[in-house]
């Protein structure tokens, strides 16, 4: 999930392609998701007021999430003391001691990792099938395909279209903000060297004066920024983002559109062997943990420990169990970690990830159906390609290929703090059908490795919003099933009665069309329904 990084690019193509004014920073207290609109005037979930009134001084129980992710930074000082631990395993013996198939698997586990090291990035679905397909019909006239082949041989010439445009384009974004960071680089250390400075302002710069060709475009393409940005912000944070906007191509060009590149190399497993279960390593950071712990800080972060931010849930214990790398990742690895995560104890499992092709979906399904007899309930971001996923794809999904529909499942949108046009994220996507809720997922300040905390955007950021909540929810009413969580959940959700928001992807709708529930997770309500059913059984 990379919507922070495209917004930056956003931000950066508007700068370059027509110095456009950057719209103003707005200023919101990094915890603004936990906050309520009547108490503060904040469209979060509420988490704060249910903590300080319906819930004081009520027992819970601990609840067990898995995070299907990049990997988390177990050591992070804020969360730390939530991290699952195994008790059955005994570290580091080399022996698996509970005998569940995996090897000191005393935090969770590591589906792209093997002997050897670990799979950072990957190459995206779309390139894998277009690879496969390639080796049946290159070269193929359509003339001689069969009629038992011809739906295959035409999905194969819309992707090699697809994979072809698709490559070509980031190619190009690659080359042209590889250039801009060059520039922009080589002027301000340029220019930092003449004029005898360790950071250059706009005010100095302006005063600067030289006949040299080289140095006064330099000069003026500093100043063309400094006009983007505001003469008052730091040109050198302007360069950290671009540098990250280059990055993200890299990744992109080297390896998400990269025929020649196999990840399975690192893993050591059969990628097509769908019953094999028991590959990969213990190592649950893995290269990038930044994306998992950041969506386990907004879970489960300690609340108590007086640093850093608070977590959603306050008795939780998030057990790791990667399987996403950078690119796509594989359906083979999601329906080992789903199963991974039931079999071990998960009583939720947030999965922040997605991709619109799964060839091998019939393995997730299998999957799915397993957690939902086991009564886990899974909770999936809904993507951030400012889509309508009743149309699109965005898989895992809880639609099952026989048509049926699994229950304990819930499909999460972002949304904002702002309000009307800025109420919903511009990258989530949406469905009436597809959506089961909106949760906060834009500018969610939580948890990065080296103790360290950073704002994130993104459907990402959105799902584990909503695990937090149903994480509470279990937590203190532990006689609720998953699917009753589920059902609270939608159910209670803060309705916004005609409501026009700026929908993502262009236009304008109400705010109730964008999803199922046609609203915004609330935490407060959700105790409120779950207490009001406990009564109701007392009584009875």
């Amino acid at each position: 999930m990379k919507a922070r990084i495209l917004y930056v690019i956003f931000s950066l193509f508007l700068s370059v392609s027509s110095f456009a004014q950057l719209a103003p920073v707005v200023v919101k207290p990094n915890d603004w998701f936990l906050r309520d609109p009547e108490q503060d005037s904040l469209q979060g979930v509420s988490a704060e007021r249910a903590y300080e009134t319906l819930l004081k001084g009520k027992p819970s129980r601990p609840v067990i999430v898995a995070v299907i992710d990049s990997g988390i930074d177990i050591d992070h000082e804020d969360l730390k003391s939530v991290i699952w631990v195994n008790e059955k395993e005994i570290p580091g013996n080399g022996t698996d001691d509970d005998k569940n198939g995996y090897i000191d698997d005393v935090f969770g586990w590591n589906f792209i990792g093997g002997k050897e090291g670990n799979v950072d990035a990957d190459t995206y679905e779309l390139t894998r099938e277009y690879i496969r397909l390639k080796q049946k019909y290159e070269g193929v006239e359509a003339s001689k395909v069969s009629k038992k082949q011809k739906a295959e041989y035409e999905q194969y010439v819309k992707l090699k279209e697809k994979y072809v445009a698709l490559k070509e384009k980031n190619e190009q974004q690659y080359k042209l903000y590889s250039g801009i960071y060059r520039n922009m680089s080589f002027s301000i250390d340029t220019l930092k060297v003449l004029m005898k400075v360790d950071k250059i302002t706009a005010e100095e710069l302006k005063k600067f004066e030289t006949n040299d060709p080289t140095l006064l475009f330099a000069k003026g393409f500093l100043l063309s920024m400094y006009r983007n940005m505001g003469e008052e912000e730091e040109i050198e944070s302007y360069v950290t983002e671009l540098k990250e906007a280059v990055d993200y191509y890299e990744v992109i060009v080297k390896y998400g559109y990269n025929e020649e590149f196999d990840s399975r190399v690192i893993v050591g497993d059969d990628i097509n062997n769908l019953s094999e279960r028991n590959y990969g390593n213990n190592d649950v950071k893995g290269p990038d943990p930044r994306h998992g712990t950041h969506v386990a800080g907004i879970i489960a972060a300690d609340r108590k420990n007086e640093i850093g931010i608070k977590g959603i849930a306050d008795n939780v214990k998030i057990m790791v169990v990667r399987a996403v790398p950078n690119g796509d990742e594989r359906d083979k690895d999601v329906a080992n970690a789903i199963m991974y995560a039931v079999d071990n104890g998960a009583q939720i499992i947030n999965m922040s990830f997605g991709k619109s092709f799964s060839p091998q979906k019939a393995a997730v399904d299998k999957a799915v159906r397993y957690a939902e007899q086991k009564g886990v309930l899974l909770i999936h971001a809904a993507g951030n390609d400012g889509e309508n996923i009743d149309v699109e794809n965005n898989f895992p999904t809880r639609f099952y290929l026989d048509g049926k529909e699994a229950k304990n499942w819930l499909e999460v949108g972002a949304s904002s703090w702002g309000s009307d046009d800025d109420f919903v994220g511009s990258f989530s996507n949406y469905g009436k059908k597809g959506v089961s809720l909106f949760a906060p997922g834009v500018e969610i300040y939580s948890t990065v490795p080296g103790n360290k905390y950073e704002n994130e955007s993104g459907t990402s950021m959105a799902s584990p919003t909503a695990a937090g909540v149903a994480a509470l929810l279990m937590s203190y009413f532990p006689e609720l099933t998953a699917v009753q969580v589920r059902d609270i959940l939608m159910k209670s959700t803060r309705k916004f009665d005609n409501l026009k928001v700026q929908k993502p992807g262009g236009g304008k709708t109400e705010f109730s069309q964008l999803s199922a529930s046609g609203g915004l997770i609330n935490a407060y309500e959700a105790v409120k329904m779950a207490q009001s059913m406990n009564s109701m059984k007392i009584e009875k």
